[in-house]
């Protein structure tokens, strides 16, 4: 198996789930996820926000606010649902993902909660229509004020491995709070809820960056991380508290401390602009983690290839 550093988009079409996340972990911490919104104009019209992010050096690309009963990806050269994921794949070789939201409807509001479509919500119905799209990868988490709570997500991954089978690639986590009164700050994550994670089914634990959540430090993110290697899953460190937009330099002080606490994949969300980080901080969180060798070579790489 190559590691995903050098892998090409043929490479990644005759990836399984199984097969992208042992390629994932030979890239010993150096692969970057971008989070895109297709349901918003683009940042230029020309071209998805998708192919943006590619372009500037993202590995994995992950829909946010993708309805798959009401597929939309804005700027696409396709209206046609059953083709949106594969066109996608085609115009940026990369492996492309959904998330979908574990809705909790007993959850503890800190503030009001938004109204979803059953095409967000983590349901056996909405996972098998992921799958038959052709997603790559399934994120279960949580988006403000959705009701998302560690304990549903743990039924969610459940649900998803048994729709997926063994060879799905399921990560799983939250980034904030989601608008639960009970999960904030250092109480989002535990080594508890990791170690549930795992249990149901989870290869990748996703869990927020040091920096991006108040009292998520190093030092207790070291220790979460440390316990999903000890248990056989990857981690997904994320920047989804709109720091995506913020300086180059504050993207890079998140890069190395995550680099640190021992990420094996880095994410940035899609706050930056309105569907999208600001590109040039994709490619300096990209810089940051593993030099301009690898990120020139990503953002050069034909899908052609």
């Amino acid at each position: 198996m190559k590691r995903l550093l050098d892998c090409s988009a043929s490479d990644f079409r005759k990836m399984t789930g199984k097969q992208l996340k042992q390629s994932i972990q030979a890239s010993e911490g150096r692969v970057i996820v971008a989070e895109v919104i297709g349901a918003f104009a683009p940042l230029y019209p020309a071209v998805t926000n998708a192919e943006l992010a590619a372009a500037f050096g993202a590995d994995l690309l992950l829909l946010n606010m993708f309805d798959v009963f009401q597929p939309v990806v804005n700027g696409l050269d396709t209206n046609e649902p059953n083709q949106m994921v594969e066109r996608l794949k085609q115009l940026t070789g990369r492996p492309i993902g959904v998330n979908l939201e574990p809705i909790d409807p007993n959850a503890k509001q800190l503030e009001n909660f938004a109204s979803l479509p059953k095409g967000r919500m983590a349901t056996e119905e909405s996972l098998q229509e992921a799958k038959r799209l052709g997603f790559d990868f399934i994120c279960l988490t949580g988006n403000p004020k959705t009701g998302v709570t560690n304990n549903e997500i743990v039924k969610a991954i459940e649900t998803a491995r048994s729709v997926l089978g063994e060879d799905g690639l399921i990560i799983a986590g939250k980034m904030h709070a989601a608008g639960v009164a009970n999960e904030t700050g250092e109480g989002i994550v535990s080594e508890e809820v990791v170690v549930r994670f795992i249990r149901a089914g989870a290869d990748v634990v996703l869990m927020p960056a040091p920096g991006t959540v108040p009292g998520v430090t190093l030092d207790k993110t070291e220790q979460l991380v440390r316990v999903a290697h000890e248990h056989g899953a990857l981690v997904m460190l994320t920047i989804g508290t709109s720091q995506e937009g913020a300086d180059e330099n504050t993207i890079r002080q998140i890069a190395l401390a995550s680099k640190m606490a021992g990420a094996d994949l880095y994410h940035i969300g899609d706050a930056g602009y309105h569907g999208i980080a600001i590109p040039e901080n994709i490619m300096t969180y990209s810089i940051a983690i593993r030099g301009k060798r690898h990120t020139y070579i990503r953002m050069a790489r034909s899908p052609l290839r």
